[in-house]
């Protein structure tokens, strides 16, 4: 099904950049307890850090899922973890790998199709809370990973709600998107980030002593002259994640294929102005699964959605728009 949002973006901050960059920029949720951070060994004997808030109540759970070059100190991340504590609700935000601080143990990463470590994380808490109810929430590349992996499970998983923010549902025309005109601003930006998330962790490796992964890392070649995500994905993903090339890696990660065989109630929230998109990538009904709403907003920018009427008084509204989708199916 597809809806019409409710959410009117702030006149102060009218166009799809302005949405984008204020929060990006400015939001620095206070945060009235530190969060708890857990580490858990994965199977293949990696390291994933969990930054959990409101972990001495007890019942629902809610897991997060940040964005590419992202982490548990978004501030869209922290914003919604003081949300779901003020309601008594608990939540994990899972850090990809890399992502918590310092660098992982090997020479993989993560990527917009990764779904293995959302169910490892989800399992291990099933097992450890069989009966608690659990909601999921991704913002962008997070939300592309928690649709496909919602996707690929189907029936296999017992998730009472899920939303996704901002999604790259196909990553080949995001690629592309990002290659031109003021899009480019965020793909240099992010591109630089990644390739410090490359020297870091080769660094850390060699630190370490872990020269067969950091092998690895050396054998994509020199990155320094990548510009696009057509590039990094193609020397970088691709080949440190077992794909043959990027188109390889783009068809098999991009989550609009798996939205049909959603099983669990979802909510997708994308902005028709998103600068990391264009409207190519939003899909038809008919490729909806019935459990799935998407709630289309003209403006909102990319994980923007901010409203208010006073200037630098802002309110976000994804807050509120996920805590209320989640709590109405926490609380059936």
């Amino acid at each position: 099904m597809i809806i019409q949002s409710s959410f009117k973006p702030a006149w102060w901050l009218s166009n799809s950049h302005l949405q984008t960059l204020f929060p990006a920029l400015f939001r620095r949720p206070k945060l009235l307890q530190k969060p708890q951070r857990i580490q858990l060994q994965t199977p293949d004997q990696d390291e994933l850090c969990l930054d959990c808030c409101g972990l001495e109540s007890k019942g629902h759970l809610v897991i997060l899922l940040h964005g590419l070059s992202g982490s548990s100190q978004s501030g869209y991340i922290q914003g919604l973890q003081q949300t779901f504590k003020n309601q008594g609700i608990r939540s994990i935000a899972l850090n990809f790998r890399g992502c918590s601080g310092r660098p992982n143990r090997l020479a993989r990463g993560y990527h917009s199709g990764d779904t293995g470590d959302i169910d490892f994380i989800y399992r291990y808490f099933r097992q450890l809370e069989p009966n608690t109810r659990i909601a999921v929430v991704g913002f962008s590349l997070g939300g592309n990973v928690l649709l496909k992996w919602l996707g690929e499970q189907a029936s296999n998983i017992d998730i009472c709600a899920a939303v996704a923010v901002s999604v790259p549902l196909l990553l080949d025309q995001c690629a592309s998107k990002l290659d031109q005109g003021l899009s480019k601003i965020y793909r240099d930006r992010l591109m630089a980030e990644l390739k410090d998330y490359i020297r870091q962790k080769q660094q850390f490796l060699a630190k370490t002593g872990n020269y067969s992964e950091m092998e690895k890392i050396a054998g994509v070649g020199d990155i320094s002259k990548i510009k696009s995500f057509w590039q990094y994905d193609d020397q970088v993903v691709a080949r440190l994640h077992g794909f043959s090339d990027v188109h390889e890696y783009y068809r098999l990660s991009s989550s609009r294929p798996f939205l049909a065989k959603i099983n669990a109630p979802t909510l997708i929230i994308q902005a028709r102005n998103d600068p990391f998109m264009t409207e190519a990538v939003i899909p038809q009904d008919n490729e909806l699964s019935p459990h799935v709403t998407l709630e289309l907003s003209h403006s909102g920018g990319h994980v923007g959605f901010v409203s208010g009427n006073i200037p630098f008084k802002p309110q976000y509204w994804l807050d509120q728009r996920i805590t209320e989708y989640i709590n109405q199916l926490l609380y059936q």
